[in-house]
């Protein structure tokens, strides 16, 4: 590819048995590898902030994870918290019960509180856990997400039994065009499932086995 992977990569640890030490870990190996940025549960975006601030690594975290059921003043909290704390970016989960339940306005305006929130300081992913969802409710999601002022949607929590597909990621950037990101996670563990996603479109990806993907070799984290 003509472009370096390893540069599309958040380089994901979210497990909740996570130890320092692993995020330690996973500090150096998105400075030795050049990754996106790392992506951790809010506890440890301090931590990060305090490893990789004099280094190009963004450090990403979430909000609302990985169920996306508290309020939207809870998920404008979390964000504001967590870019005092470090955070240049979130990846949300929605309201999935909403959306399933056709209450699109709740949808949105849970996704623009967290947009407004981080307006002007960090990027916003949206995460519409398509596992979950049918085609029509991941367009309805993805659609919401754009009119919402999001920067991406994502796939994946990697937590509902199941992450991302080629379908899936394809159908997200015919919906939301080229202007949103589209971001696959879940379950991307090898360089050529990594690479497919970005033949369907998306131009980032979220991984725990971000040093095997660009080593071209498989690692055993699905998130």
């Amino acid at each position: 590819m003509t472009h370096s992977i390893a540069s599309m990569i958040d380089h994901t640890q979210l497990k909740p048995e996570t130890t320092a030490d692993k995020i330690q870990q996973i500090c150096e190996e998105a400075k030795e590898f050049g990754f996106a940025s790392v992506c951790v549960n809010p506890h440890w975006v301090s931590y990060c902030f305090d490893r990789l601030k004099e280094t190009p690594v963004k450090i990403c975290t979430v909000i609302g994870f990985p169920l996306g059921a508290t309020t939207k003043e809870v998920k404008a909290f979390e964000t504001k918290q967590a870019i005092e704390n470090g955070a240049e970016e979130v990846d949300m989960v929605i309201n999935i019960g909403a959306l399933k339940n056709g209450e699109d306005d709740v949808v949105q305006d849970d996704i623009r509180a967290v947009v407004e929130a981080a307006r002007g300081k960090a990027i916003v992913k949206v995460i519409i856990e398509t596992a979950l969802l049918t085609d029509e409710e991941k367009v309805k999601a993805c659609e919401l997400s754009k009119a919402a002022g999001a920067d991406f949607v994502k796939t994946s929590t990697g937590f509902a039994g199941g992450g991302a597909t080629v379908e899936d990621v394809r159908l997200m950037r015919e919906t939301v065009g080229e202007e949103m990101g589209v971001k696959a996670s879940g379950g991307i563990r090898d360089r050529k499932t990594a690479e497919a996603m970005i033949e369907a479109g998306a131009n980032r990806i979220g991984a725990s086995s971000g040093v095997q993907i660009v080593k071209g070799e498989i690692g055993e984290n699905t998130y």
